[in-house]
């Protein structure tokens, strides 16, 4: 579910600190229902193995346009090595403070995402390509009746008019095929995992 913007510029997450010149994309409600230790596990399953929390090549038509999208950028430079973290624009991590410079947290295996740090109740990960700086951020909140989930939020640097449009082109299919898919398997990787440390499902 999609929240309001000021459900991230409204917490008192460390990501403010190295995030000001981003824009929020969305923030959206995982369904990550868990304890308060509950991070860790989340981060665990968005990061073991080969992606496949992250994976969106189970839904036939949202695998086929990302297939497409990345032959497209192979064809047109949109994704070399050049246009990424460290080399396009400099990483998150030269902004870090020193307290957060020890709590970087694991990359995104299958994807192009690096941690930039993780806390107890925070994590934010990053990339970069020809059309984009984007910002992955989870942060572990309490619900109204005690429990605890996620919420993601995603914030934008956009390279130049050229990645504006690009963004603003893509939004239709984001909101309407990505996101619900990606959501729905990170939900059912939830549900049929690890037990929380709260011994809630």
């Amino acid at each position: 579910m999609r929240i309001p913007n000021t459900e991230f510029t409204e917490r008192p997450w460390r990501a403010h600190e190295i995030t000001q010149d981003f824009l929020i994309e969305d923030v959206w409600v995982l369904p990550t229902p868990g304890g308060p230790d509950d991070l860790d596990r989340l981060v665990a399953q968005m990061t073991d193995g080969d992606g496949e929390a992250m994976s969106i090549s189970s839904n036939v038509i949202v695998g086929t346009l990302w297939t497409l999208r990345w032959k497209l950028g192979a064809l047109l430079g949109w994704d070399k090595p050049e246009k990424a973290v460290g080399r396009r624009v400099p990483s998150l991590l030269e902004r870090l403070p020193a307290d957060l410079r020890a709590v970087r947290g694991p990359d995104v295996q299958g994807t192009p995402f690096t941690s930039v740090f993780q806390t107890p109740d925070e994590w934010l990960a990053e990339f970069a390509n020809s059309t984009v700086h984007a910002l992955m951020h989870m942060g572990w909140v309490e619900d109204d009746n005690g429990g605890y989930h996620a919420q993601m939020t995603a914030l934008v640097k956009p390279n130049g008019l050229f990645g504006k449009l690009y963004m603003r082109a893509i939004s239709p299919l984001r909101y309407l095929l990505v996101y619900p898919h990606l959501f729905r398997e990170i939900g059912k990787t939830w549900r049929a995992g690890t037990p929380s440390r709260s011994g809630k499902p």
